[in-house]
């Protein structure tokens, strides 16, 4: 069975490598933009943070119906959503057609796709849910990076012309046709396989794995542990949304002669080791825990912010790849992090509802891309956006000590 599971692992990650399209809308929507050269900007970005509301609440939705519908059944209603999100945005001819297509249908898909994944496969990998986590992440956000090229790279765009309906329309079909056939292959563990898995674990893990309690949602949501990672969660996702969104704009300041087809490059690399560092980060949290994860995480994003303040003031067009490299991998470590938190503190039974919950921090960080442009409109620098990460990163660096770390084996005489 240890060898078998990695084959639910490589399904998984297929899944969320497409599922992960949605991340590619600033990609997705340079043709549309062009083409409705009437619509504005704001209403355009508005079309990603109602995809973003509706993953979380497709996440939710999934969470909360796990124990009584399969995976299977959830990733096939994922599949129809897709296809019907996708068909309904290729044919737009407002913006509203737009919001529910691609926000309302494919942002619900997406969160679907996710926490069916997310809460069933990492049930296979008792000794190591850090490691898988990380893994199947990867290709949520990796899937962005690839998939937004061949988009990019299949789709011209200019005025009057309309290629990204026929793209629209053939993703569409990809997705439905990936996700329902990787459905039949999707299953929960049984008693006995969880077993098997963990017969050969150290007595040490053992012991931490009987202490290991199953908190309901209601019960999760008051206590002080679950707040304090939720802000953690919260201001680093919105640090790292505030230099993806500036990512293009930092990079064209600081070389202001380098070709934009290199400049897409170098913040196309934001989101590959984003993908590295979900993977990279998933595997420390079971080698080194959590408060030294939490906060190797922390200092990596200061880091990233200094050399990209560095980069700024000396124009070197070097720093801002080895800052964006950096950027990438802190960024990528949050929701491994966030995964692996909600396993050991509460337990793999609601693990669907609870990282649902977690989860629902981007509701928040989301408007981390909103307030770094209105901050640079405001001061026409992009430093005062690097200053306000710096205080949030602080934020966060304090919130990583204040998780009481015997709260999981305290909580045992509450649950039943």
């Amino acid at each position: 069975m240890k060898q078998k599971r990695w084959i639910y692992g490589a399904i998984g990650v297929l899944v969320l490598l497409f599922a992960g399209l949605v991340y590619a809308w600033s990609v997705l929507a340079s043709p549309i933009k062009v083409f409705f050269q009437d619509w504005s900007s704001t209403k355009l970005s508005f079309t990603f943070t109602l995809c973003m509301m509706f993953f979380c609440l497709g996440g939710l939705l999934n969470g909360l119906l796990s124990e009584r519908i399969s995976p299977k059944i959830t990733l096939k209603a994922s599949a129809v959503l897709f296809i019907s999100g996708f068909f309904l945005a290729s044919k737009a001819e407002s913006i509203i057609a737009l919001y529910v297509g691609y926000g309302i249908l494919a942002g619900l898909a997406s969160g679907l796709a996710y926490n069916s994944i997310m809460g069933n496969i990492t049930k296979f990998f008792p000794d190591c849910p850090g490691l898988i986590s990380g893994v199947l992440l990867m290709g949520f956000g990796v899937g962005s990076f690839i998939i937004g090229k061949v988009y990019q790279i299949t789709t011209p765009s200019g005025e009057g012309i309309d290629a990204w309906r026929n793209s629209f329309v053939i993703f569409g079909v990809i997705l439905f046709v990936i996700i329902f056939v990787c459905s039949f292959f999707i299953r929960r563990p049984i008693e006995g396989e969880i077993r098997e898995i963990t017969k050969d674990i150290k007595e040490v893990n053992k012991v931490k794995k009987s202490e290991t309690i199953d908190v309901e949602p209601a019960k999760m949501i008051r206590k002080s542990s679950f707040w304090i990672f939720f802000l953690w969660a919260t201001v680093l996702s919105a640090a790292g949304l505030a230099v993806v969104s500036q990512a293009t704009g930092i990079a064209m300041e600081v070389g202001p002669n380098i070709s934009l087809g290199t400049i897409s490059t170098v913040v196309g690399l934001i989101s590959i080791f984003n993908g590295i560092g979900r993977v990279i980060f998933g595997g420390l949290f079971d080698k080194i825990g959590r408060q030294k994860t939490m906060m190797l995480n922390n200092i990596l994003f200061l880091i990233a912010v200094f050399i990209i303040m560095s980069a700024l003031k000396s124009g070197q067009f070097s720093l801002i790849i080895i800052g964006f490299c950096i950027t990438g991998i802190a960024y990528g470590g949050i929701t491994p992090t966030n995964s692996a938190f909600v396993n050991e503190f509460y337990g793999s039974k609601y693990y669907p509802i609870n990282l649902s919950l977690i989860n629902m921090n981007l509701l928040i960080a989301s408007f981390g891309s909103t307030i770094a442009g209105a901050l640079y409109d405001m001061s026409n620098s992009y430093f005062t956006t690097l200053v306000v990460m710096i205080i949030a990163i602080i934020i966060g660096a304090l919130a990583s000590f204040m998780i009481n770390r015997k709260e999981p084996v305290s909580l045992k005489k509450e649950v039943v």
